[in-house]
Order: structure tokens, then C-alpha cells, then sequence
């Protein structure tokens, strides 16, 4: 079977997640889109490192680093938290990756972290992206108005989240769908 690896984020990869983040298909679709400069994102880094509230990796699929994929905002209060990712190898997209990512994040927040519900936010804009998680049982739950600005312009943005005992029903159908082709 051909998975896709999640390597946790170290200094290794930092240039490599920064030019990803500073083009112009990456940034299109993030609530800041301004160029980060290799010391913001050491910055970055060194905040987010002992963060325990928060985790990231670079998405590997048949030994080609391809993206970044994140949770954050890991609440024990809550019993939630929020996931992202994006590719930055773009000579993957449609090849079933994200569906990859998106399955491996949901086991991992639900079976390794133990938590009750998986959240996301994405501009309107980013259509596929919305219909992706739908289409593995994201529910949409908030819609936030003019949510974001960047350069001047105001955007919408779709909050959906999935809960554990919707996962448990659906893990064996997305696994065959993404797996058993």
C-alpha cells in the first residue's frame, strides 16, 4: 500500500516549508499571504517547537517531501482541536494525497490524541478543499463574514468539524475508498 508518512517538522525542513508558504499557490489560500522571511520563520519555529498545543509535519509520500500538515489549538478543555495542511508540490494535486492526509489526521486526533471533535476553517474560496472535508463527513458549523483581510479585501470563511462518533462510523468506508481502489 502507498501512504503517505507524516515526519515531524524539524529545522531540517524550514527553508523548504517557508518557500512552500511564500508561493503564490500555497499563500492564495491562507488568512496572511505577505512573504516570510527566513527569520520569521525561525521565529516561527522556535515558538511553536515545545508547543504542546500544537504539532506539525511535512507530508512524504514514496520518499518526495510534498506538504505541511498541522493541528493546533490541541484543548484538553475543549476536547478539540483544529487541523490544516497544505501542498507545496503542486505536481501532486488530484492524486488522492489529501484524501491520504486528511484520513491519516482524523485517526490520529481521534485514536492517538483521544479527542471528541476535529475542527477546520477555509476562505470560501478554496471550494475544493471544502468539498473534500464534506465529503469525509465535515459538517459545516460556522459561517464567519468577512472573516480575513488581505490586501484590502475582505473574505468569507466556512468553520466545518467532525466528531469522534461520526468518525467511527465513517473510518472503514473512507478507508476503503482511499485505500482499496
Amino acid at each position: 500500500m502507498n501512504d503517505i508518512t507524516l515526519i515531524p517538522l524539524s529545522e531540517n525542513y524550514l527553508e523548504m516549508v517557508r518557500n512552500w508558504r511564500n508561493s503564490q499557490e500555497v499563500r492564495q489560500y491562507m488568512y496572511t499571504d505577505q512573504e516570510i522571511s527566513q527569520q520569521d520563520q525561525i521565529n516561527w519555529f522556535n515558538k511553536i517547537k515545545n508547543d504542546n498545543t500544537c504539532k506539525y509535519w511535512i507530508i512524504s509520500y514514496e520518499e518526495k517531501s510534498l506538504g505541511l500538515v498541522s493541528i493546533t489549538n490541541i484543548s484538553s478543555i475543549f476536547d478539540s482541536c483544529y487541523w490544516a495542511f497544505y501542498l507545496g508540490n503542486t505536481s501532486v494535486r488530484g492524486a488522492g494525497i489529501g484524501a491520504k492526509v486528511e484520513y491519516n489526521i482524523l485517526n490520529y486526533v481521534f485514536n492517538n490524541l483521544n479527542l471528541n471533535k476535529l475542527r477546520c476553517e477555509v476562505l470560501i474560496s478554496n471550494i475544493q478543499v471544502i468539498k473534500m472535508h464534506e465529503k469525509f463527513g465535515f459538517r459545516r458549523e460556522a459561517y464567519y463574514r468577512e472573516h480575513v483581510k488581505k490586501n484590502d479585501t475582505y473574505y468569507d470563511v466556512v468553520g466545518l468539524a467532525m466528531l469522534k462518533k461520526e468518525w467511527e462510523q465513517l473510518k472503514d468506508f473512507h478507508y476503503n475508498r482511499i485505500y482499496e481502489r
